[in-house]
């Protein structure tokens, strides 16, 4: 009887160990898939440019993540080019705003970090305009006037700073997709 239970007692011992053991690799192997479906390519460039800008790099890496897939040769329906999806008309305004006298084209929105350097001194000029991360990404989605005037609008924001609802249906949608996108980037990586 003693020979038995000692017996039980080491298969209920291995049999812990083993599930312990398979739960530490399917934990690692969750975290290996979230870390390819969310990597942070040219990370050293995010995180200068973060740092540069004031901006949280989950956020940059959330919108590039979000607008290109960090495929810098990506091209929109409306011309928005790289891994931040710049417009020439955002380019030119960014370009003012920054003070910017380099030899910069729109075309050189292809290279990943003159992209990113473009992309964060544009969410950091509308974090400088807006209240908050919602109305900064609904206004680098939709445009600065669309925001502007929603803003004004009582059925859009109670108190003309903070978006209680946002009409256009798939900047909505781009501002939530972010947010959740963001909040995963500050879970996986510690930056």
């Amino acid at each position: 009887m003693n020979l038995q239970r000692k017996s039980g007692v080491g298969r209920f011992i291995f049999l812990l160990v083993a599930i312990l053991i398979l739960a530490g690799c399917t934990r690692l192997a969750t975290l290996h898939f979230y870390r390819a479906a969310y990597p942070i390519h040219y990370r050293e460039t995010v995180l200068a440019c973060a740092k540069e800008r004031g901006l949280a790099p989950e956020l940059v890496f959330a919108v590039i993540h979000c607008e290109s897939g960090f495929d810098h040769q990506a091209v929109s329906h409306v011309e928005a080019r790289g891994l931040m999806q710049i417009t020439e008309d955002t380019f030119e305004w960014a370009r003012w705003r920054m003070g910017d006298d380099e030899d910069r084209t729109f075309g050189d929105m292809f290279e990943p970090e003159t992209n990113i350097r473009y992309g964060t001194a544009i969410l950091s000029l509308l974090t400088e305009e807006f209240k908050g991360e919602r109305e900064v990404l609904a206004a680098y989605h939709a445009g600065w006037g669309n925001v502007k005037n929603w803003l004004s609008r009582e059925e859009y924001s109670r108190d003309g700073s903070t978006l209680d609802y946002i009409p256009f249906g798939d900047t909505r949608a781009y501002v939530a997709k972010v947010l959740q996108t963001k909040k995963i980037y500050s879970q996986l990586y510690q930056f």
